[in-house]
């Protein structure tokens, strides 16, 4: 990856072999040529970066990909164990045994080729007129099929206390509007890519298509995207909130039967939805209207073919890796079988829950997630409160109006840690060992109807956003509610032997990073209760602004491949909650050594280690086109930025390392961002 490196003013040498393992900090990967007072980021992780290539089936390798790959590992363990022998009809292990066992029939798959998609197929080969779409797109919503309308039932933001149906842009196959609308050399090559897969597709379905119809079907998600926005406008969370009556969504596409549209979705008497992109849905009102309706029956055999290749056979995984791996991400080789097997039954990341996600995340916890580390994981999470509520006071930007609001703000996040108490019933799915396709359709179906249920049902406090085996962590704003799965309170970021100067710049800044959520340009919109609602005076938005446009310029700066850029304004709030998360952590780690003075492990200061731990973490290399794709996506900023942008704003780091005019990471003090 062509990454600028910094400029290095001098060369010291780190003492190396007197770093061990009892500090917390790995010591093998330092680049001992670099300072760090010039790269944090290469000095702690250098030699790392330099030695480590990035598995052929990964796009990116660092510290969470470790950790996943150690959690699939586990799970592996548990899921082949069950599925080696008969389990009790309807029970939680049986489902588990059979969906595992039918994802890994190779041969079976193999033979049915697009054979159980036959019946979709035919519903999709029946529609002759524009009216009969509504419902299609409906139903197609309802089996995990992508359709230009995505619906779904979330909580209201502006009413924390209900479940409310919202609407949402959709329908494009490229990971961004950009792939479509602009003609960057990687983006061109994208769509003749897309357009070499719906050919393919269809070939292997036996579904006749030429050349020119896999062209229209791109250019007709370029007309998607033209309406489409951006992902810094979908960050906004006023204009994201949109309550329509149903009988205005006329208004917006009035040649669309939206009555059979919600009665498809199961969702017929519903009286508001939150339309979340309206200017798109007035643009695709034109395109539903003047695209022919056999492009419109391709279009969904498409979308229909792509949902499920992943599980269809092996012609067709090859053709889906080839698009959405080998050439969107520069994956080089496909994931072995049994990886996709369990990545399916237990959820491949943040978000996805797989078929089985929290059934298999309850085996997980039982052997893999001591007691004691819950534990010690709430105080940490009590001193990053305790530190972050002092923090308030200090602000100097700040009136002492809002700094009320924000204190009671802070008073109800609420904390879980580990895994919920409450798991899902999976009851209603049902698993056959020889119906791969049909377990993932019964398995999206349940999943499509467990949420619609929500309506008009108490908000459930105790469902989780990500299963324990989930190596990450988030904030909710409309639960106001911190969540830290098991999988991550592990080292790099949790080291139950370590050091507590290690952790508190490990897994301390982590929940400082997801506290600082319910504070950053977003999250500070909802009140303590969850609820849309801005309870800061003028004048404090007016200052927090002007620092946050500081930070957008700072990593609006940075440029991980030549020609391409951090976008600032996409980044921001991460980019916010790296830089308070990681200034509270320092100072709940100030906190925790109740007034004396931190220990010296292998030479290095508690306050030294505080930050070598927080750059660990880091560890991370990209391939360029998985660059490219997280640029215009990810609302993080690269590894490399996450450990060194925010230090050049905290004093702390100046005071442990000794920053001087001339290091390559000083700022001058005046210019340093102090938010939180």
């Amino acid at each position: 990856m062509n990454i600028k490196i910094l400029a290095v003013i001098s060369v010291v040498v780190w003492p190396y072999s007197l770093l061990g393992q009892e500090s917390g900090i790995d010591p093998i990967g330092f680049d001992r040529s670099k300072r760090v007072q010039d790269d944090l980021f290469q000095a702690v992780n250098g030699v790392w970066l330099e030695q480590t290539p990035i598995p052929d089936d990964k796009s990116d390798y660092g510290s969470f990909t470790i950790l996943a790959d150690q959690s699939i590992e586990r799970i592996r363990d548990l899921v082949q164990k069950i599925a080696a022998r008969p389990q009790s009809p309807g029970s939680d292990a049986q489902k588990i045994a059979d969906f595992y066992n039918s994802f890994m029939d190779e041969e079976r798959v193999n033979e049915l080729g697009a054979t159980p998609l036959q019946n979709e197929l035919e519903r999709i080969d029946e529609i002759h007129e524009l009216n009969q779409l509504p419902s299609h797109f409906g139903r197609l919503n309802t089996i995990g099929v992508q359709t230009p309308l995505a619906f779904f039932v979330t909580q209201d933001a502006k009413d924390s206390t209900r479940y409310l149906s919202a609407l949402i842009q959709s329908g494009t196959t490229l990971p961004n509007r950009d792939y479509y609308l602009k003609d960057d050399e990687k983006y061109i090559g994208a769509r003749v890519a897309m357009q070499k897969y719906v050919l393919r597709l269809f070939e292997l379905a036996d579904i006749p298509l030429v050349p020119a119809d896999a062209e229209t079907l791109v250019n007709l998600e370029k007309s998607f995207a033209m309406f489409q926005w951006t992902p810094v406008q979908l960050r906004d969370a006023q204009r994201r909130y949109n309550l329509f009556e149903v009988s205005e969504l006329e208004l917006l596409m009035p040649d669309y039967d939206w009555q059979a549209f919600l009665g498809a979705l199961g969702v017929p008497d519903i009286t508001e939805v939150n339309v979340m992109t309206p200017s798109f849905f007035e643009g695709l009102n034109v395109i539903f209207k003047t695209t022919p309706v056999a492009v419109w029956r391709n279009y969904l055999r498409f979308k229909l073919l792509d949902a499920y290749a992943p599980f269809l056979s092996q012609e067709f995984v090859d053709a889906n890796f080839d698009l959405k791996s080998r050439e969107l991400t520069g994956i080089p080789e496909q994931k072995p079988r049994w990886k996709r097997a369990i990545e399916r039954t237990a959820g491949a990341g943040a978000g996805d829950f797989g078929v089985l996600g929290e059934v298999v995340g309850k085996l997980y916890v039982e052997v893999y997630f001591p007691r004691e580390a819950k534990a010690k994981m709430e105080l940490l999470v009590e001193n990053l409160l305790t530190s972050f509520d002092r923090s308030i006071d200090e602000l100097s930007w700040m009136t002492d109006a809002t700094k009320t609001q924000a204190k009671e703000k802070l008073a109800k996040i609420d904390t879980k840690i580990g895994y919920p108490n409450r798991w899902r019933d999976y009851t209603r799915l049902e698993m056959d060992r020889h119906d791969l396709v049909g377990n993932i359709m019964r398995s999206n179906l349940v999943e499509f109807d467990r949420n619609r249920s929500k309506l008009g049902q108490p908000i459930d406090r105790e469902e989780w956003g990500m299963t324990p085996q989930t190596v990450n962590a988030y904030y909710s704003p409309s639960k106001n509610e911190i969540v830290f799965p098991a999988a991550i309170l592990q080292k790099p970021f949790f080291n139950f032997d370590a050091d507590d100067a290690v952790n508190y710049g490990a897994i301390g800044a982590v929940i400082g990073h997801e506290i600082s959520h319910a504070f950053d340009d977003q999250g500070s919109q909802y009140d303590g209760d969850g609820n849309l609602n801005n309870w800061w005076t003028d004048e404090d938005r007016r200052a927090f602004e002007v620092l946050t446009r500081q930070l957008i310029d700072q990593y609006s700066q940075y440029e991980p491949l030549e020609g391409k850029r951090v976008n600032g304004e996409l980044t921001l709030g991460e980019n916010i909650a790296d830089l308070s998360g990681l200034s509270i952590a320092f100072k709940a780690y100030q906190l925790s050594l109740d007034g004396e003075a931190s220990p010296r492990i292998a030479d290095w200061s508690g306050e030294q280690r505080f930050f070598l731990g927080w750059s660990q973490v880091w560890r991370r290399k990209y391939r360029d086109a998985e660059m490219v794709r997280r640029l215009l996506i990810d609302p993080h900023s690269p590894s490399w930025y996450r450990a060194n942008g925010p230090v050049t704003n905290i004093d702390a780091f100046y005071e442990a390392f000794d920053v001087k005019d001339g290091d390559a990471l000083f700022k001058p003090a005046e210019a340093r961002i102090r938010i939180w």
